[in-house]
Order: C-alpha cells, then structure tokens, then sequence
C-alpha cells in the first residue's frame, strides 16, 4: 500500500471519529407527519431514559437563519445549553428542535425590506390563519401531548429571532398548553397577550443595541403581559446587539427558572 492510500484512510478516519465524537449526534433524527405536510425535526432524550417514567418537554424554535430542508441547522443555537452535561444531570428532560422550511416562516408577521433593504415587522392578531410550519408546530405538541413519557404539566417553549416571535405566537394559539415561555428577541402583537398572560409565565430577553429586531418588541410584549395580569421577567442587554441569546443561554437561572413551572 503506498503513502498516499495510507494518508487517504488515516484522513477518513479522522473524519469518521470526528462526526461520531460530535455532541450534536446525540439529538437524534426525526420527522413529524400532519395533515398539510411534515415537520423535521431533531429530538435529544435524557441520559439513562426511561420510557415508564414522564419527562418536561422543552420545545426549542430557531431563527430564520436557520431554516431549511437539512434536519441540522437549527441545532446551531441553543443546542449546547442542553448537551452541557450537568444541566442534562439536573434537568432531565425531553428536548426537541422542529425546522422550519426554508421558504416558511414560524410566526404570521408581515416583514418588508425597505429601500436601505432594512427589514421591518408587523404582528398580526392570532386570528389569522398559522402559517404551515405554524400549523406542524401545533400538531407536534397534540401529538406530544398524548405520549406517555412527556409531562404535560411541564411543557416549555423557547426560541430566538423568528423563533422568539414563533414562541409568542404558538403561546397564544395554545394558551392552555405550556407551563413557561422564553421567548429571545422576538415580538408579537401586543393585543394577543390578553389570551395567556394569566396563564403562562415569560421571561423574555433582549439586546438593547439589536439593529435586526427593534428591542422594543419585547419591551411592548412584556408591558402587554404585565398588564393583563400576567407574571413576566423582561431581561435587556446594553451591549448586545441581535445576538442576545448568548447572554441570554449563559443566565444561570434560565433552566432552574423554566424547570421549576409547572402548567397553572
């Protein structure tokens, strides 16, 4: 055997070790079938799981950056904070990545370019039809609810950017539902707050200099919250710009605040 095959195969090997070492491998594939369509989706279940014993859920949705068809880009944010070995110690739990198509979008917000190609946001009420990623997002926790290892009275959604937005709305569409709501600069129409304030606690996050998703979104949802009664904690970052999940992922009471709810 020459020098070049033995190079070729320690290369190979090299890279087969490396993909199985990767922690990201520990949140196994999955695909989410309903009606209008199907949902990928990538699904991280507790060291030592037991399927007699019942589990929180912690639905996680991504931002628009990462949408596609690959079942893997969602998993670039937010992942590590539940692979970290002592939070997967102290929180068990059941932790699932949806991703949105790439031409879909989580939350029902009309969002033009201007004509510096500056986005701009505009929240519908919830009474306009979910979009389809909305719609499997909607199934998905049905269908989750009825799964004997998941709690239901410690369902959990969290997300960033379009998926801060998604959480918002998917709250709304199904006030009933989650026990808390970590929504990460996001946003939403104000007026829906009055279907969950009462009924589901926020902590909402934010960086205060975010040139993508104007902060005060979260500022006008936190209001709205508190307004109509609700419990909401409203965490602003002065030297972050749209990257506030990074602060927001290094909070060390975000999981014991999020764990420690269960459904009112």
């Amino acid at each position: 055997m020459n020098k070049v095959s033995l190079v070729l195969i320690a290369l190979i090997c090299a890279i087969n070790i490396t993909h199985a070492q990767n922690p990201k491998d520990a949140f196994e594939h999955g695909q989410h079938e309903f009606k209008e369509g199907s949902l990928n989706y990538r699904v991280l279940y507790p060291e030592g799981f037991d399927p007699s014993k019942k589990y929180p859920l912690v639905l996680f949705l991504h931002g628009a950056g990462e949408r596609g068809e690959n079942n893997e880009k969602q998993l670039i944010h937010g992942s590590k904070l539940f692979l970290d070995a002592q939070n997967r110690k102290d929180f068990p739990a059941v932790v699932i990545f949806p991703q949105c198509p790439p031409d879909d979008y989580w939350a029902n917000v009309h969002r033009p370019l201007d004509e510096n190609g500056k986005r701009h946001f505009t929240f519908f009420k919830t009474s306009k039809k979910p979009h389809q990623s909305m719609k499997g997002l909607m199934s998905m926790v049905d269908s989750l609810s009825s799964v004997s290892h998941i709690d239901t009275e410690r369902m959990y959604v969290m997300g960033l950017s379009m998926g801060g937005m998604g959480t918002f709305e998917l709250v709304s569409r199904m006030p009933k539902t989650f026990a808390a709501a970590a929504p990460i600069c996001g946003g939403d129409n104000p007026k829906s707050a009055k279907k969950y304030a009462k009924k589901v606690p926020f902590w909402i996050f934010h960086g205060l200099k975010d040139d993508v998703v104007p902060p005060h979104f979260s500022q006008d949802m936190a209001k709205a919250i508190e307004a109509k009664g609700g419990k909401v904690k409203l965490t602003l970052y002065p030297n972050a710009n749209h990257n506030s999940w990074d602060p927001a992922f290094a909070e060390p009471e975000l999981l014991p605040w999020l764990f420690s709810k269960t459904k009112q």
